[in-house]
């Protein structure tokens, strides 16, 4: 019996400036991804709703329609929602990151970017978007590294020994762990900690992480400060 080779992972790239274009199609073409390209927001969202890639890099200074139209148009229509999205981003534009990230896109790179570091980001926003992933992350019981997380229970251990958790330290810390590695904004913090109906200012997050921290001790720093935008737990 013949042996059919893997299916590649498709990446539909939506930039309007074609050097960085082409820089991205020979590194991830390199690497064995299927590539297709798209240098403007209108052109993207058709690609993207005609083709459904499994990820989309997508620029946020386009022109006329820009990047986080598109993302809100992605994310609006139910062809499109799931498709992970990591973002394309200028320095400076903290504002727009956050937004972005709360429109719903999973990850962001900013430019100058390394290839290595936005291949290696890829794979991992691929990882967590592989099937059965979303139901693995939903499990009772979590572990990362040293800490032990048993939500039936309400029980978190580092290293064995148990901790005291207050409880929006633990739907923090539970929230974190299910998710690693992906970017969150303090206003989504927030929201899966207190609720959306709670009203509490964003640095408040700031709070709750800190004393999660300490409490965590040395694996504390598995909690990682996106500046400017919010937190994300390592992926050990």
């Amino acid at each position: 019996m013949t042996t059919q080779p893997p299916k590649k992972r498709t990446i539909l790239i939506i930039e309007d400036e074609s050097d960085i274009l082409e820089i991205l199609k020979y590194n991830l073409s390199k690497n064995g991804f299927d590539v297709w390209m798209a240098e403007s927001g209108e052109k993207g969202l058709e690609a993207a709703s005609a083709r459904l890639p499994d990820l989309i890099l997508l620029d946020l200074m386009l022109p006329r329609m820009d990047g986080l139209e598109v993302c809100r148009r992605l994310r609006g229509q139910e062809r499109t929602k799931a498709i992970p999205i990591i973002m394309l981003t200028a320095k400076g534009t903290e504002a727009d990151i956050v937004l972005g990230l709360t429109l719903g896109a999973d990850d962001y790179v900013p430019k100058p970017f390394s290839p290595i570091e936005l291949l290696a980001r890829i794979k991992a926003v691929l990882r967590r978007n592989e099937p059965g992933k979303a139901e693995a992350a939903s499990a009772e019981v979590l572990t990362l590294g040293a800490i032990h997380l048993d939500a039936q229970r309400h029980e978190v251990s580092v290293n064995g020994e148990a901790l005291t958790l207050t409880l929006s330290e633990f739907k923090l810390l539970r929230h974190l762990m299910q998710r690693r590695g992906r970017v969150f904004t303090r206003d989504q913090l927030l929201n899966a900690v207190v609720g959306p109906d709670v009203f509490v200012t964003e640095r408040n997050i700031d709070v709750h992480v800190g004393a999660l921290r300490r409490k965590l001790g040395d694996v504390g720093k598995l909690i990682i400060t996106v500046r400017g935008v919010g937190y994300r737990m390592e992926e050990e």
